[in-house]
């Protein structure tokens, strides 16, 4: 999809979307350099007999679960560029709001990760408000969930994202659906 429309928006809230397998396994190397890296000690992830005992086996740290369904910026055989959140991206282009901000992240974990998972994602839109007026500018505030499931069908998590897409003050771009050839923040 491409460019959400304030037409689109009531058909579009909670209906899944973009579904992906991701595109590479949990590995336990992964997991070893992301605790490694904030100095994590817990032995549930560094130790196979501690992870046995409380959990039935090794496990990710819960809150990497969004590391494995961040695509690749580049693969082989892709035409574009893969985006995590395309939702978001969706609805700035759709709603000509060139700028964006994420004001909240909630997670809620079910079922532990564990190495050899390959998960698969959705994303739902949740809500989209009426036009607002902050210190940034004026948009629009948005929820989107993303739903992660292992390769067996069981929830793992659910991460809960706020965004603000917005123009800036003085900006013409506030609200405006963009015009040929304007940038619409792609990157934000």
């Amino acid at each position: 999809m491409s460019g959400i429309g304030v037409t689109d928006i009531e058909g579009l809230i909670g209906v899944e979307q973009y579904v992906e397998v991701g595109e590479f396994p949990v590995e336990q190397g992964y997991v070893w350099t992301t605790c490694s890296s904030v100095e994590n000690g817990n032995p549930l992830f560094w130790d196979d007999q501690v992870a046995k005992e409380v959990t039935g086996g090794p496990i990710a740290p819960p809150s990497m679960v969004s590391v494995w369904f961040r695509p690749h910026h580049w693969a082989p055989g892709r035409t574009r560029a893969a985006l995590p959140l395309q939702i978001h991206f969706d609805l700035k282009e759709g709603l000509g709001l060139p700028e964006a901000v994420m004001s909240d992240n909630t997670m809620i974990f079910h079922e532990p990760v564990r190495p050899g998972d390959i998960l698969r994602t959705s994303q739902i839109l949740r809500s989209v408000s009426a036009e607002k007026t902050t210190r940034l500018g004026t948009g629009r505030f948005w929820v989107i969930d993303v739903e992660y499931q292992n390769q067996r069908g069981e929830l793992v998590a659910v991460e809960s994202y706020t965004g603000f897409g917005y123009g800036r003050a003085g900006s013409d771009a506030a609200g405006a659906a963009p015009t040929a050839g304007q940038k619409t923040g792609a990157g934000q």
